[in-house]
This record gives structure tokens, C-alpha cells and sequence, in this order.
């Protein structure tokens, strides 16, 4: 791909957006929800799309999650931390760059900015119940006794808060149930 070539894809990706080259190795895709950037390396050998996700400081507790995802869901981007701001980064050599290969990185960012930190909050969720299921049954609790714990965190503002509404509250009982009902019978120890 030669950088002539950056302008007119971006353009064509985002039509709506404003497409802007500030300088000959910099381009900036900005329209409401998001701002892309383009960047060549000094030497113009190296192309990095940078793609904000979220601030570092929301992001932080998913840490580990978000390096997970590095190794098995993103593909040929990853997840990077600069500047307070968790990014979503693609590196690619420029001259053995394809137009498919910066479409496919450039929406595979974008899905991931859609996505912000809802799939590390899942994952995250995922595991910590995993591990009550485990404490549960390793202290040979039955599934009602430890819903009756939860339960329990709930009406003592342990688990979300004192002054919830009542019916946030049985959805959020309801889903704990669903979820824990769905592991109890996965997990064994």
C-alpha cells in the first residue's frame, strides 16, 4: 500500500466522517462517536491505526481480561495503554499492506470501541461467579443455601445497594440465580 492510497479508503470507510491529513504521515477520521487515527512511522516503513477505547482508569480492572483477548479475540489488533487511554492498536508493515487487510484491522476496531469494556465486564463477571460456585461447593453448600447467601448481600447492600429499587433488585436476583443455576451444574472441584 503506498500512503497516497490511505486518504480515498478512508474516506470511502467513513463517508460521513470528517477525513482529515494534518500532516503527510498523520490522517484523523472523526465523526461523533469516535475519533480513528492513521499514523506512518518516522521512516514511513510502518503503518498504526490507534482507535480510543476507553480511559485506563475504568479499564484497569479488566487488565487481565483485555490481555486474554490480545492473545485469542483480537485478531491482528490489540489492546494497548498510552497516555490514560486504553486504545485499540493495529502495526502492519506499510509496503506488504493490502487495502483488505486495513479495512478488515480498521473494522475490527471499530467493534471493538462498540464494544468498550462490556465483554471484560462479562468475562470478568463469568470468572468471579465460576469462583463462588467453587467456594460453594468446596464448602459443600447446596445451590439453594448459597442463593440464599446472595440473597442475604443483597439485603445487607453487600451486593448493589441498600437503597436499590426494589425491582433493579429482583432483576438482578433473577439474573444471579439464572447464572448460578447454569454453573452449578458445569462446574465441578
Amino acid at each position: 500500500m503506498k500512503p497516497e492510497q490511505i486518504s480515498p479508503l478512508l474516506t470511502h470507510l467513513f463517508p460521513d466522517a470528517l477525513v482529515q491529513q494534518p500532516t503527510p504521515e498523520t490522517w484523523q477520521v472523526e465523526s461523533p462517536p469516535m475519533r480513528l487515527l492513521v499514523i506512518l512511522s518516522a521512516d514511513s516503513t510502518w503503518l498504526r491505526v490507534l482507535l480510543p477505547i476507553a480511559p485506563w482508569q475504568e479499564a484497569k480492572i479488566y487488565a487481565e481480561q483485555l490481555l486474554e483477548a490480545n492473545f485469542d479475540i483480537t485478531q491482528a489488533t490489540r489492546y494497548a495503554v498510552n497516555q490514560g487511554v486504553l486504545w485499540g492498536v493495529y502495526h502492519h508493515l506499510l509496503e506488504s499492506l493490502t487495502e483488505q487487510d486495513l479495512t478488515e484491522a480498521i473494522a475490527t476496531l471499530v467493534v471493538l470501541r462498540e464494544q468498550g469494556l462490556s465483554e471484560s465486564f462479562n468475562q470478568l463477571v463469568e470468572q468471579r461467579l465460576r469462583e463462588i460456585v467453587k467456594a460453594a461447593k468446596m464448602q459443600n453448600q447446596d445451590l439453594e443455601t448459597t442463593l440464599k447467601s446472595v440473597e442475604r448481600f443483597y439485603a445487607e447492600g453487600i451486593l448493589g445497594g441498600i437503597d436499590q429499587n426494589p425491582e433493579e433488585r429482583d432483576r438482578f436476583l433473577q439474573a444471579w440465580n439464572a447464572q448460578l443455576k447454569r454453573l452449578w451444574q458445569e462446574i465441578d472441584i
